[in-house]
């Protein structure tokens, strides 16, 4: 029988019948300001935060609250299935955990326990290369769960080989490529804490366990560790990367590869030209160019340029059911979350991310019920209606 996510909210209500209610809130709007009072300003500014004075992340909001859902009445809606081809892959709801690096300042248990989070609940888990938990653990974490590894482009050619080989061999399917991260942005919470976990060695779990980096290295990692968090830093991104350079990853990736941070229909069409199979509308949400585009606002210009030849996802400004519904009408074929769960996790680890997966999933499956709608498939452009500025 197709899964129904939005019974979630009767099992709420029945377990208040004995008295409970969540331990956390269902209005996740809510889980920012939770976790600023539950970490230190360091970490929870690392996440919340965004480049320059926020001016994008309040764009990526707004472009989504200013489009508003066009109902439609008496539509047979009884039976409902969420479910969704994507790269090759049936999800049960076009839904992802976003790559996130240096989990383990949120929990300790870090992105383990968001890849058994992630499989419970049967939705993708994006695995950031800058992790704080090896990408071999997490495989081991996730077990069947549906798990695709994000890379931050190193400078050295053999520890992206050993990453691409380590992935693959770890049950990795698809590769999401971040390419709005050549250089870190000017990100004024974090440069006011003069606070970047990097350089205290979180985040570079893949690379510390990698033997390609390792070879790099005058000593092993645990005997000179300011050494190892140096050559990281030398090698984590590379500014000189151009589309050229893409045929090394089709050469080195037999799997989907998806091309993150495109916000230009004509970048779409060369990630086409190149061979890539999808593209993420995102703009890291708003954490690396201030001033920048809404990803909401550049997403149906990319989906008309991709057409039929690139599978189209989106992220950056997502927090409820209703923002899933619009972004697939809007023409994204899956969304990736990111910030919510990462709360979720911050505030009660394993649970809090399946509470947030299930919250989202929840509110959109009846929002997409009460607008007239059995399918996610079915959303369009018209389903939609633009507030007047």
């Amino acid at each position: 029988m197709t899964r129904h996510w939005a019974d979630f909210q009767y099992e709420i209500y029945l377990q208040g019948m004995s008295g409970a209610v969540p331990r956390l809130p269902t209005d996740l709007t809510r889980l920012e300001e939770l976790i600023e009072r539950r970490l230190g300003p360091g970490p929870a500014g690392y996440v919340a935060g965004s480049a320059g004075t926020g001016s994008t992340a309040r764009a990526n909001r707004a472009a989504l609250e200013r489009r508003r859902i066009l109902p439609r009445m008496l539509r047979d809606v009884h039976e409902r299935d969420l479910s969704v081809e994507v790269l090759g892959r049936s999800l049960p709801a076009p839904l992802a955990l976003a790559p996130v690096g240096v989990l383990s300042i949120m929990h300790p248990d870090a992105e383990s326990a968001v890849a058994r989070a992630a499989a419970a609940q049967g939705v993708p888990f994006v695995l950031s290369s800058a992790s704080s938990t090896p990408m071999e653990q997490v495989a081991e974490a996730s077990g069947d769960g549906e798990r695709w590894f994000q890379l931050y482009w190193p400078k050295d050619r053999e520890v992206a080989l050993s990453f691409l080989a380590r992935a693959k061999a770890a049950g990795f399917t698809a590769l999401f490529v971040t390419l709005d991260t050549p250089l870190l942005a000017w990100r004024p919470r974090d440069l006011d804490q003069a606070y970047l976990p990097f350089l205290h060695g979180v985040g570079t779990a893949n690379y510390f366990s990698d033997p390609a980096f390792q070879a790099g290295l005058a000593k092993p990692v645990h005997e000179d560790p300011n050494a190892a968090v140096l050559h990281f830093v030398g090698m984590f991104a590379d500014p000189g990367k151009t589309w050229s350079d893409l045929a090394f990853l089709r050469e080195n990736w037999d799997g989907p590869i998806v091309l993150k941070g495109v916000l230009h229909p004509d970048d779409a069409r060369r990630a086409a030209d190149a061979g890539m199979d999808g593209v993420v509308v995102s703009n890291h949400g708003g954490r690396q160019v201030a001033g920048s585009v809404a990803a909401a606002d550049a997403l149906p210009r990319v989906v008309e340029a991709a057409g039929d030849r690139l599978t189209v996802l989106f992220d950056s400004g997502i927090r409820t059911g209703d923002d899933v519904f619009k972004a697939l009408a809007l023409g994204a074929r899956t969304v990736l979350l990111g910030r919510p769960y990462v709360y979720g996790l911050g505030l009660d680890g394993q649970a809090g991310v399946e509470h947030v997966i299930r919250c989202v999933l929840a509110e959109f499956d009846l929002t997409l019920a009460l607008s007239g709608h059995a399918t996610p498939t079915a959303l369009g452009m018209d389903d939609l209606v633009e507030d007047a500025c």
